[in-house]
Parts: C-alpha cells; structure tokens; sequence
C-alpha cells in the first residue's frame, strides 16, 4: 500500500466499509464513496459524518469513479451490473474486496489482534481496543459495530478508531473464509457453533486461524473451541474461562445484573486476582470480558 492512494467505497455506509473508509481517510488517503441509502434519503447523520471527514459522496451512478488510479472497494456481494462497478471494470481501476482490504492493513501493523468466533467479536473487539487505548497504547481498531466507550458528540458513528500505536484491534470473519487472509500476533477465539458453515469447515479455518498466531486466547468453556486448543502449542495457548481447570484465566464469583456483571478473575499463571465489573449485562459477556483481558496479557500489558 502505497503513502498515499486515492480509494472509492461502493456501499461507504456499510458496517463493515465505513470504518474502513474511516481509517484509511485518518491515515491521509483520499477517500470517496457512494451509497443506495444516500441515494434513497436515509440515514443522513451517517453521510453527514463521513462529509465531515474530508470524504466525499456520489450517487451510486458511477459518477465517482473516474480515475484508473482509483482503488475501488466492495463486499463480496456487490453485483459487477452496479454503475458503480461497471465503471471501475471500464476504467481498469484496481479492485479489493472489502475483506482483502482491511487484511492488507491488518497484516502491516507490528501487533495485529484478531477476534473471531460465531458470536461476540464486536463486543469483545470494542474491550480489547478500550483497554489498550486507556493504557495509552493508542491502538488503531476495527469493528463492525458501534464500540459505545468511544462514541462523542464528534465521533457518534464510532465503528473505528485511529491510533498512532503499533496495535491494530480488528474482528474477523469467518463467514466468507476471509478469516484465512489474516496473520495475527494474536488470535482472539470467543466460541465456535453451526452458523454459515458446518461444523466440520469451521473448526477448519479456526483451527488454521489460531495455530499461525503467535499467541491464542481460547474460551476452554465452549467444547468446539477447546477441539481447537487441542492444536496449540502450551506456550502459545492463553485459556479463558469460569469452568474450565485447564484456563490460565479463570473466571468464579460471578454476579449478574440488570445493568452488569462482576466476578473475580485469577491468573493461574501468576497468582494475580482482580475484581473485574463490566457495565454489560450476561455471562456472555464476562467471558467476553476474560477474553480481553487474555489478548491484552498475550500482548504483554
């Protein structure tokens, strides 16, 4: 990736492509888009945001595409009859999937933490990335939601973040296999259950997933990932977990409530203990919670 590329986003609005755009445009890209929702007159404080970002919008009409130097993003399900795309085919212009993109900037930072599994990866993404960032780690961050610790009256879409650091915080996908594009210093695994693909061909590209990371962090209380823990070399496996004996992090003392969770964390490892609240509800969540903490002990905090 060159110092200074000019992209365009087919679907800038997206929750996967407007972050991307978001981070690209922070690190001093040109960056335009266009959006059907911006055609049809919806969602406007979104388009707004991204105005006010230096990041300019067309109709998806193919009028913002007009330079072969153009780099032109799109999902995977982007049909190639949108003007948009028909342009981009006539021009020549590079074309990247938005997977392939956001791995390409992934796989050039230093310290690259990947969160997959079938549920909880924005979450758990948005508590990594917010522990490093108030430990004044400044990490750049990839989610596919929200992350509501970064939200402002400036940054109200706040689905990613830009940090000067080494650290770049993303989740992964594993619908599309694009979960095999990444190379992670540290892969993130929260849970894995039948969802897009058998169970079969995900312990597959999860279990290719977290054995090329240098560390692993794995939820030993969910049975199809501890399948994948078995594959991991002892030094490069942080368990995580409130039933598992096997778990370096063990989570016990748990108390739910309306608005939260407390419970005591232990680090089997060390002896360290420490009382954890996390202003989310369930016990998903503070499983969620003790795989943060087991990406931020994999980076060395």
């Amino acid at each position: 990736m060159s110092e200074h590329e000019s992209y365009f986003f087919c679907g800038i609005g997206g929750s996967g492509m407007l972050p991307l755009a978001l981070i690209l445009r922070a690190q001093g890209h040109e960056v335009k888009g266009s959006d059907r929702a911006l055609d049809q007159g919806r969602t406007a404080p979104k388009f707004d945001f991204l105005r006010a970002r230096g990041i300019t919008l067309f109709a998806q009409d193919g009028s913002g595409v007009t330079d072969p130097a153009q780099i032109v993003v799109a999902s995977a399900a982007v049909e190639e009859s949108v003007p948009d795309i028909r342009r981009a085919i006539a021009l020549h212009c590079e074309r990247l999937t938005r997977a392939a993109l956001l791995a390409d900037l992934f796989n050039a930072a230093p310290v690259g933490i990947a969160v997959g599994g079938t549920s909880g990866k924005s979450t758990t993404t948005g508590m990594i990335g917010w522990i490093f960032e108030a430990l004044g780690r400044r990490p750049t961050i990839m989610n596919g939601a929200v992350m509501k610790n970064f939200v402002t009256a400036d940054a109200p879409f706040a689905s990613a973040l830009v940090g000067a650091g080494e650290v770049f915080v993303s989740e992964v996908d594993e619908s599309d296999g694009s979960i095999a594009l990444y190379d992670p210093a540290i892969a993130v695994l929260n849970n894995i259950s039948l969802d897009h693909k058998s169970l079969d061909e995900l312990h597959a590209l999860f279990g290719d997933f977290a054995t090329r990371a240098g560390k692993a962090v794995v939820n030993l209380d969910d049975a199809e990932s501890v399948r994948v823990a078995h594959d991991i070399h002892a030094d490069h496996l942080i368990g995580f977990g409130f039933a598992s004996p096997e778990a370096r992090l063990a989570g016990s003392d748990l108390i739910e409530e309306p608005d939260g969770v407390s419970f005591t964390v232990a680090d089997r490892a060390t002896g360290d203990r420490a009382a954890v609240r996390l202003a989310v509800p369930g016990r998903h969540n503070a499983a969620n919670g003790l795989a943060a903490l087991g990406a931020a002990i994999a980076a060395g905090l």
